[in-house]
């Protein structure tokens, strides 16, 4: 039997003979999100606004152990009950990882105007979520009891909690999508993948919905002692608000942050016909592997993953009225971000706003690219663009229009959003007004 049967049932069958002279197009409908600058995109954005960073003196898991770490500041989620939106059943089986992913998830539907699936929607309904990290607070808390209390045997759930396709499968069985489901897995990139691939299944007629996004919580002490190793985290200074500061000249390093975003990702005429809201068009989607370096970046990987975006989306450098940058506040990544970006761009690169958010919700891991998104569809329907936060000087390397420190108004019709993972994987994606 041909996969195009037209036997099988109608609502499995992909619609490759209705589509052949027909594009598909891929809006935003729904949007949620929980970071350390605030649960909800209002409160997130208007907090991003400020341009004061999230970032503060924390305390892992177990208590006494932050003391051991050299860094002991992240971006932590610290306006979060978790029994505010579950029950302690439902907590046992979720790693806060899932349980950020189901928040927001809940979120962006909330704002498509939907309150469940129908059974005839369920098979065209998906799931992909990025993460970095998966269950790490888990897995963290298991080893430590194994290694350290040398306990003779783990809860049952741990697997189900820990693995990186948890999240998917929570919020896949929460809204009962029975449609394609895939948990991308491609460090900081990750988040950016999974809505660009997502919005490839929605164009190829796999499906007609998509919850996609990415969710990571990786502050922990076993997570941030391999970071320490690797000598890239900002130092906590006088105020650890500060700390993170991309493409200033005084950088030093990032900052770990947790969180996660979620959107509702429909067919353009579908979500007309019944009335969604729709907040952007998902409109360009590039991928690309530098193939070089496992934690060194090129410029031509993250160039090329540009272009390839501005192509899909059918727009040219000028078309770009704001910039998401990924940002990370290390001297080497934001000076060969600043040559990617004129690469991609051109003479645009210096004229168009270019900013990162990661300056006041620190770095998110492979939550990353899709909190930004959100970011990037809040700057276009509000018409005004987010900050980098604590820039104080110039850097000969970083010689672009970074928006320091305060926000700006302007009229917008594009954004990118550029995501950078070790490896040499990159995505990026283009949103504009519908």
């Amino acid at each position: 039997m041909s996969l195009w049967d037209s036997s099988l049932p109608a609502a499995g069958r992909p619609l490759r003979e209705s589509l052949a002279n027909q594009e598909r197009r891929v809006v935003i409908t729904g949007m949620g999100v929980i970071a350390s600058p605030g649960a909800g995109v209002k409160t997130f954005f208007d907090a991003l606004l400020t341009g004061r960073g999230a970032v503060q003196r924390h305390q892992t898991i177990r208590a006494g152990w932050t003391e051991r770490l050299n860094c002991k500041i992240a971006a932590v989620v610290t306006h979060y009950d978790p029994l505010q939106h579950f029950t302690e059943k439902e907590i046992d089986q979720l790693d806060r990882f899932s349980q950020f992913a189901l928040v927001a998830s809940k979120e962006a539907l909330a704002q498509a105007g939907i309150e469940t699936f129908t059974e005839a929607q369920q098979p065209r309904l998906g799931v992909a979520i990025g993460t970095a990290y998966g269950g790490t607070e888990t897995l963290d808390a298991n080893f430590f009891a194994l290694y350290a209390k040398e306990a003779p045997r783990l809860p049952p759930l741990v697997i189900p909690r820990l693995m990186y396709n948890a999240a998917t499968c929570q919020v896949s069985m929460h809204w009962q999508a029975r449609g394609p489901c895939v948990s991308p897995t491609t460090a900081c990139s990750s988040g950016s993948h999974a809505i660009g691939e997502a919005a490839r299944m929605i164009e190829r007629g796999d499906a007609d919905f998509m919850l996609a996004g990415g969710s990571d919580a990786p502050i922990t002490y076993g997570v941030l002692r391999c970071w320490e190793g690797m000598r890239v985290l900002a130092p906590e200074g006088d105020d650890p608000t500060r700390a993170c500061r991309p493409f200033s000249r005084d950088r030093q390093g990032i900052v770990i942050g947790e969180g996660a975003a979620m959107f509702l990702l429909e067919e353009y005429e579908a979500a007309k016909k019944r009335g969604a809201p729709i907040l952007a068009e998902l409109a360009g989607y590039g991928a690309t592997s530098d193939a070089s370096h496992i934690t060194a970046p090129s410029v031509e990987g993250p160039a090329t993953a540009m272009r390839l975006a501005l192509a899909d989306a059918r727009l040219g450098p000028g078309d770009i009225d704001y910039v998401n940058a990924h940002g990370t506040a290390t001297r080497v990544n934001d000076a060969i971000e600043t040559r990617a970006l004129k690469a991609a761009l051109g003479e645009r690169a210096r004229r168009v706003p270019i900013s990162s958010s990661k300056s006041m919700h620190g770095h998110v891991m492979g939550a990353s690219g899709a909190i930004e998104l959100v970011a990037c569809v809040e700057a276009l329907r509000r018409g005004v663009v987010p900050p980098t936060a604590n820039y104080t000087e110039p850097d000969p390397e970083c010689d672009l229009d970074y928006v320091p420190n305060q926000p700006r108004e302007l009229p917008l019709r594009a954004a990118l959003s550029s995501s950078f993972a070790f490896g040499g994987l990159n995505a990026v994606v283009i949103v504009k007004k519908v």
